[in-house]
């Protein structure tokens, strides 16, 4: 079971500035997290793969072609300032 003095201890750590009625309210709930881990370490794992997730899941993503764009000038008319065929942004790097 976890104490009042080991949140404070994490609160600390976490930089949290916890009032007493927090830190009781996260002993009890600390708690009662580290009691259910302890049920889920009582389960008999010796055959179970480990896995990263619960389920397969894949990244469904398409082919990266290569395309220009039909409507260039509608684009550029949606930029803030544009300069002849091309966006004109602020300058971010220095000359030095």
């Amino acid at each position: 079971m976890i104490d009042r003095e080991q949140v404070r201890k994490v609160a600390h750590l976490a930089r949290l500035e916890l009032t007493p009625e927090e830190e009781e309210q996260f002993t009890t709930q600390l708690g009662s997290i580290l009691d259910y881990f302890q049920q889920l370490n009582e389960l008999d794992v010796s055959n179970v793969a480990p896995t990263t997730r619960a389920i397969d899941v894949s990244n469904v993503t398409r082919q990266d072609n290569l395309e220009t764009y039909p409507d260039r000038e509608a684009i550029l008319q949606s930029a803030p300032e544009q300069e002849g065929d091309f966006f004109k942004v602020p300058k971010i790097l220095n000359a030095d």
